[in-house]
């Protein structure tokens, strides 16, 4: 089993970060509460260097603040695309973005939920129970417009499902609970400091 897949392609290996990172520059995560978090994005309809570069400051802004994916509205710009660099379950990594990108359907009967810790770049420093199917397949379109198809199951599967929510414009705090919701926020009072503390710290070292 390949151990890398870039852009749902097997590749012997993949440096980290990605090579988009290095010619990015961070950019602002948007904090829950801001309205481009929560109404959904415009499709991508013109692609060439502008979106190209978007991807790349989306790269590198998702490394400094130790996400697993990020959606073009959580650095503020309302367009239907997300990035990611993320584990699954078996320890396989997956890198790659996606342009436009709707989840398939799962049946029913094939569908298996999983009732696991989930945060968000947006709501920093809370982590909730979400659940979540185990596998997922969205597709989309790449950088350059060619269809692309991304599977994933476990932790990935989730990422996926995650970040095309925030493209639908919605965080994961609408799938909780009042009780969960009022609870994810304690935890962002709590923590939010600390968090960007450590996103300041990291963009320092970049540029230093």
């Amino acid at each position: 089993m390949p151990r890398v897949f870039v852009q749902g392609s097997p590749v012997d290996s993949y440096p980290r970060p990605a090579p988009e990172a290095r010619r990015g520059s961070v950019r602002r995560v948007t904090e829950v509460g801001e309205e481009v978090l929560h109404r959904p994005c415009r499709d991508v309809t013109e692609f060439g260097p502008d979106l190209a570069a978007l991807i790349d400051d989306m790269f590198l802004t998702m490394y400094v603040a130790d996400g697993a994916g990020l959606a073009a509205n959580q650095v503020g710009v309302d367009l239907r695309l997300f990035v990611y660099d993320c584990l699954d379950d078996d320890g396989v990594r997956h890198v790659g973005h996606i342009v436009n990108p709707v989840l398939d359907p799962l049946a029913p009967a094939g569908r298996r939920l999983l009732d696991e810790g989930e945060g968000c770049l947006s709501v920093p420093g809370a982590v909730m129970d979400v659940p979540r199917p185990d596998r997922a397949v969205a597709r989309g379109l790449d950088k350059d417009g060619n269809a692309l198809v991304i599977e994933g199951t476990g932790y990935f599967a989730r990422c996926l499902a995650h970040e095309t929510d925030h493209v639908n414009g919605q965080v994961y705090l609408d799938r909780l609970s009042k009780r969960d919701r009022k609870e994810a926020l304690r935890q962002v009072a709590d923590r939010r400091d600390e968090v960007f503390a450590r996103r300041a710290a990291k963009t320092a070292a970049l540029s230093g």
